[in-house]
């Protein structure tokens, strides 16, 4: 399949989800309420057309095709299939600085979580641009990401334990989980820009990320300013994965699996994979957030919860359908 094919189709399905998101609920509208909320948007079936469920079905379409973006460039940049934006410790820097602007007390202060969520996922990018700018190993690369990872989500557990307010445990806890539940236009705003950036970034790094597939050493004889590279790829993935972050907390798997849902019609091109893989991160997101709404619990499920449980089995499946073609 040719990309704006594909692009194409990816936009349609999006759409398609994006008006059953806003059409499916817990409250169900009947069709002269749809009118009342269409004529009226203050009204009450207005309400929760327009400020409830819209600005939480665009959030997850923001946070889905951040991680998806953000995916896509890891992979291509370390030539890894299991690279995402957790595996850099981008997600654990910005979750630590999330859970100690929630802990110190910050919560109530308008945008102070989400500026935290930023600010610690821009340490962590520039402690990995200025370990890339010294090695050039991409396996020495990761290993330094696994490293930071772990250190901040050890650091996030140690605010989590010695934290002395109950409610402030139960914040954080729900932060690491992740959820796009009670978002607003404001939320959007967070994640809107930096996307933008991000995806700016994303497009100025993918010649050279389509150049590395032939090898950093060919890419680097053939002229490749490899550390511009590593510096646009870098920064981009780390802005995407800190804009996801701040707007809905930590949302595993969607960065490794959305890639790998659309790398074969692109023919494991990095160049061409990125906007498709933001778009079937998008999809998969807000599908996601539509199915945790419309599951029989007591209580919602958590967005990162949910895409764990549905999404691990499938990317075991397409793994599995990977090994098969390896062995022909």
């Amino acid at each position: 399949m040719r990309t704006p094919g594909l692009i194409l189709g990816l936009a349609l399905a999006l759409g398609v989800a994006l008006v059953l998101a806003v059409l499916l609920g817990e409250t169900m509208l009947s069709p002269a309420q749809w009118v009342q909320a269409l004529r009226d948007p203050t009204s009450g079936p207005g309400e929760v057309l327009w400020a409830v469920r819209a600005p939480r079905v665009v959030c997850a379409l923001g946070v889905g095709a951040a991680l998806g973006l953000a995916g896509a460039v890891m992979q291509g940049l370390l030539r890894n299939p299991l690279a995402d934006p957790g595996v850099l410790g981008v997600s654990a820097t910005a979750a630590l600085g999330a859970a100690l602007a929630i802990v110190a007390g910050a919560a109530g202060l308008a945008g102070a979580v989400e500026m935290s969520a930023l600010g610690g996922a821009a340490v962590g990018g520039l402690m990995l641009v200025a370990f890339a700018a010294r090695v050039r190993q991409p396996e020495a690369l990761i290993l330094f990401g696994v490293a930071l990872s772990s250190f901040a989500g050890a650091l996030t557990a140690l605010v989590f334990n010695l934290s002395p307010s109950p409610i402030a445990m139960a914040e954080v806890m729900s932060w690491l989980l992740g959820s796009v539940q009670n978002r607003s236009w404001i939320d959007v705003l967070w994640i809107a820009p930096p996307l933008a950036l991000s995806a700016v970034l994303a497009a100025l790094a993918a010649p050279g990320l389509r150049m590395l597939t032939l090898g950093e050493e060919t890419a680097a004889t053939s002229g490749l300013a490899m550390t511009r590279l590593r510096i646009l790829a870098l920064v981009g993935a780390s802005l995407a994965t800190g804009a996801a972050v701040a707007a809905a907390g930590v949302i595993g798997f969607v960065g490794l699996a959305a890639p790998h849902l659309v790398r074969r019609a692109v023919r494991g091109d990095p160049g061409r994979l990125l906007a498709p893989s933001a778009l079937a991160g998008a999809l998969m997101l807000v599908g996601a957030d539509l199915l945790a709404r419309m599951t029989p619990t007591d209580q919602e499920l958590k967005l990162g919860v949910f895409t764990a449980l549905v999404g691990a089995p499938l990317f075991a499946l397409i793994a599995w359908r990977a090994a098969r073609e390896w062995r022909l």
